[in-house]
């Protein structure tokens, strides 16, 4: 089976998303076996999927939520405690790292993933996930600025991999409906449709190749970050 072939295979028998809000169609763990079993490109799909595991496992340190209610796919599980636990690329490599406050220690956290997951898309040729990550980068750190701004703090502190932005792309737009909107879920579904439309944008599709089947992961992975947060509420 050529590479073409392949791909066209894996995308013929992956289920429609729809729009966020809507039920997931499978599981993040059901989508990584399926990926495997094709022979797709599984590197590539764990390193986007692994946001979702840091995401929660942010909630976990900050007790926004507990681990009875997180849904990991990428990261491993402590068998004793059943929580999860970070692999040696995501820890720091001077131990006066673990000397900083609780926030700088996630912010580093996501420092060492974002450069992590561009090794990811250099040793797999992967043009998506390299522009994924700088969208995304760009996107967190945009973010984190006004929320610094906004409460008389310096923003340098809380940025993360700034070398690694995609500093064409504007955020204006989507950090001042982000900043306008009326309540908490609003500004988190403003976050979330910006990216669900930058991966319409950039899918490739119809190209037959890997990037669709990242593409689909990173909406796999909204759609079910908007399921724990309507299970929330």
């Amino acid at each position: 089976m050529n590479v073409i072939n392949r791909y066209d295979y894996l995308l013929s028998i992956l289920p429609g998303l729809e729009p966020i809000g809507s039920i997931p169609p499978m599981s993040k763990n059901e989508f990584l076996s399926i990926v495997s079993g094709a022979n797709g490109p599984i590197k590539t799909v764990q390193a986007i999927l692994l946001s979702d595991d840091l995401v929660q496992y942010e909630a976990l340190l900050s007790q926004e939520t507990d681990k009875d209610n997180i849904d990991i796919a990428v990261l491993p599980f402590e068998k004793a405690e059943n929580t999860p636990v970070l692999p040696d690329f995501l820890l720091p490599q001077d131990s006066t790292d673990e000397n900083q406050s609780k926030h700088l220690s996630v912010d580093g956290i996501w420092t060492r993933y974002f450069n992590h997951a561009l090794i990811i898309a250099k040793r797999n040729h992967s043009k998506f996930l390299k522009a994924w990550i700088g969208f995304e980068v760009g996107l967190r750190n945009a973010i984190a600025a006004t929320r610094a701004q906004t409460l008389s703090l310096d923003p340098e502190a809380y940025l993360v991999a700034t070398e690694l932005t995609d500093s064409g792309f504007d955020y204006s737009s989507i950090i001042s409906s982000w900043s306008a909107a009326h309540n908490p879920l609003m500004a988190i579904e403003i976050i979330d449709k910006a990216r669900w439309d930058w991966l319409e944008q950039n899918g490739n599709w119809y190209s037959f190749d890997k990037d669709e089947i990242e593409v689909y992961s990173a909406k796999l992975m909204i759609l079910h970050h908007w399921r724990r947060i309507l299970s929330d509420n």
